[in-house]
Formats: C-alpha cells, structure tokens, sequence
C-alpha cells in the first residue's frame, strides 16, 4: 500500500543553516527534517549509517513510517530495529520544476520508492544515477548523507551486482 506523503510536512523546517568544512563556509538551505518522537529512532539509526525501520513485536509486521499501533495487528507493542538496507527500485520521478525556491540549484532532482527486503515502501532520493537507466526491480541500498546539525540523510544508490 502507498502512504500518502503530507504527515511528513510537518516534520520538516526550512532553516539555513552556515556550515563550516576545512576552511570553507557554505550554506545549507534544504529542509531540513524535525524529528519527533514517533522518528527519533529513525534518525538515531541513520546517525549510525543504518536504515530502521518498525516492527510488530506481536505479529512480526514491518511497517514504514511508524506509527504508535501496528497498522496490520493494530498491536501497541512497536520496536525499532536496523533494516538490511537493501531494496528495490518500485518507483521513480524526476523534478523539474522547484516547488521550493532551495532545491532549484539541485534540479532537476529525483524522488526513487524502494521497497525494501523486509516489505515497507519508502520514499527517498537515488545518488549517482541517469534516471533514463533506470528498470524497475533494480536493486538498490542505502547509503547515508550527514548534513548540517548532526542530521544523516538515508539515500539510495544502484548495487553494483
């Protein structure tokens, strides 16, 4: 089942963020994610180059995003655990137009779905990639993106095999 996107709006903040790196400053001007509760572990994970995801301790279903009940077993006993990171290319769009003014020096950027080994679906980014070589089923992992504020980015780029 695809989830609809717009719980995630607001969970993210347009702030600028001044970085400095190896005697160069730089600005950083995408949204940036706020995590809440219900993701904290998310980002944790991907602070530690892992892609989590939620799991039903009563009926074993993997679900993302999380929720505070499993949306199979409607069971309140969640837990977080570390994903294999691995998927598959079940969708993809590239962006032309910028629906928000600091992703137009990215553009045109893309937005891949990949269902993961363990069954959710998630929306992403794909790195180092022609979307014009793309096939769906690709086998895709994930990789991770620190950005300013201590935050890591889950990305995915093609498997080499």
């Amino acid at each position: 089942a695809l989830y609809p996107l717009h719980h995630l709006y607001p969970r993210l903040t347009r702030t600028r963020m001044e970085t400095t790196h190896m005697n160069s400053t730089s600005t950083y001007t995408k949204p940036l994610p706020r995590p809440d509760p219900n993701l904290k572990p998310y980002w944790d994970f991907a602070r530690q180059g892992k892609l989590a995801a939620q799991r039903c301790c009563d009926c074993a279903h993997v679900h993302f995003p999380p929720g505070p009940v499993c949306p199979e077993c409607l069971s309140g006993k969640q837990e977080w655990f570390a994903t294999s990171g691995r998927g598959t290319l079940f969708s993809w769009v590239a962006f032309h137009h910028p629906y928000w003014e600091c992703v137009k020096p990215a553009l045109p950027y893309n937005v891949v779905l990949v269902q993961l080994e363990e069954g959710p679906l998630i929306a992403s980014n794909l790195i180092d990639e022609d979307l014009s070589g793309l096939k769906l089923g690709m086998a895709v992992e994930a990789v991770f993106e620190p950005i300013p504020g201590g935050m890591v980015i889950p990305k995915f780029k093609v498997c080499a095999h």
